[in-house]
Formats: C-alpha cells, sequence, structure tokens
C-alpha cells in the first residue's frame, strides 16, 4: 500500500471537520489562514535550513511538514490538490522560461 498526497488531504479534511479536541490539524484550522500560513513558512524556512546540512531525515521530515501544512492552507482556502496540479500541468506544456515571460517575471 502507498499514502498518496490525496491521502493526506482527505484526513486534513476529516481532522478540520472532526470534533476532536486534541487535533492539531482541528487546531490550525480554528486559528485561521493567519496561523495557517505562519506555521507553513516556518516549516519552509527549517525546510531550507535542513537542506543546507548534510542530514538528509532532518531534510525528509522537514519536507514532510512542509507538505503537509500546504495541503492544511489550501484546504483553507478551498483549493484543491488537483488546482494546483492542473496549473502546473499548464505551465509544464512549455518551458519555464517562456511561462516566466508570459507572467512577467524575469528568469
Amino acid at each position: 500500500m502507498s499514502f498518496t498526497l490525496d491521502d493526506l488531504t482527505e484526513i486534513i479534511r476529516e481532522r478540520r471537520d472532526s470534533s476532536a479536541q486534541k487535533s492539531y490539524t482541528k487546531s490550525l484550522f480554528e486559528g485561521g489562514v493567519p496561523r495557517i500560513a505562519k506555521k507553513f513558512g516556518e516549516e519552509a524556512v527549517e525546510t531550507v535550513i535542513a537542506a543546507l546540512s548534510d542530514d538528509k531525515p532532518a531534510l525528509t521530515g522537514e519536507v514532510a511538514d512542509v507538505l503537509y501544512h500546504l495541503l492544511v492552507l489550501l484546504e483553507a482556502r478551498s483549493i484543491s490538490l488537483a488546482e494546483v496540479l492542473n496549473e502546473l500541468q499548464r505551465r509544464t506544456s512549455r518551458s519555464g522560461l517562456e511561462e516566466k515571460a508570459s507572467r512577467g517575471v524575469s528568469p
């Protein structure tokens, strides 16, 4: 059996709607988008720090934290993982430089 981001998304959705008082996920949603975004940012910084070290398990753990908090943020903003994947598919249908130019972003 393999675990997917879709599986994690479903767990997040279930915990968001749970009545459990000890759910970390529920507490994030109760704090709203500002709390979720802050936690995502903290985890992103910790991922950068771990990436600069030579500690593969630490980086693996931080990336897991980033993915989890990103999916919580998407759920809080009612954006599905499928929408993000569709956007990535649209962007990868041409070169990265072409895609950035279309958004007015310099390489």
